[in-house]
This record gives C-alpha cells, structure tokens and sequence, in this order.
C-alpha cells in the first residue's frame, strides 16, 4: 500500500496495490475485495474502472483508492514509484 496522507496533491490517504496473473485472477480479486468490504464495513465502492478488461481495475472507495493489476500492467505504469514520495508497505500474501 501507499500512505499518501502527506502528499499534498494526493487525490487520497492510501491506495493499495494488488497484482493478478490473469484477467480472470484480476476480476476475482476484484470480486472479492469488494464483498468483503461491503460485508465487513458496510461500504461500496464510489466508482469502478476496468472490471471489464481485467488488466487493471481500480476501484475508488474516496480515501482508499484500490489499484488491481496483471503483472505487466503494474510494471508498466509503475505507481509505486510515481508516487514515490508516498510511504510504501508490502503485505504479504496470506497462507
């Protein structure tokens, strides 16, 4: 993830980056996420992008901004460091 809070420009407080093998792995992490929070939190996502393609979905819950991309995609636009200023966290995967 990326903490955003004390980039000025920033759109919001955190994204959080997730990376899929396929358009298939994509849209169900997508898929996921989203019934978890709506289950969890009570809360929907405001807008989301690219469900359809499967490359990159973004999904805008207004301070959570959550970034699902394949491997190429991700490498490809690279937010990480565009937003470099950002303090970045890994998470790894849970077994």
């Amino acid at each position: 993830s990326l903490d955003l809070r004390k980039i000025d420009s920033a759109i919001c407080k955190y994204f959080v980056i997730c990376t899929g093998t396929s358009n298939t792995h994509v849209n169900s992490i997508e898929s996921n996420i989203k019934k978890t929070i709506s289950r969890d939190l009570g809360e929907k996502p405001f807008h989301i992008e690219g469900n359809n393609i499967g490359e990159w979905v973004l999904m805008d819950y207004y301070d959570i901004i959550v970034h699902v991309f394949q491997e190429k995609t991700r490498a490809f636009y690279n937010i990480e460091d565009f937003w470099g200023d950002a303090k970045f966290k890994n998470y790894k995967e849970e077994e």
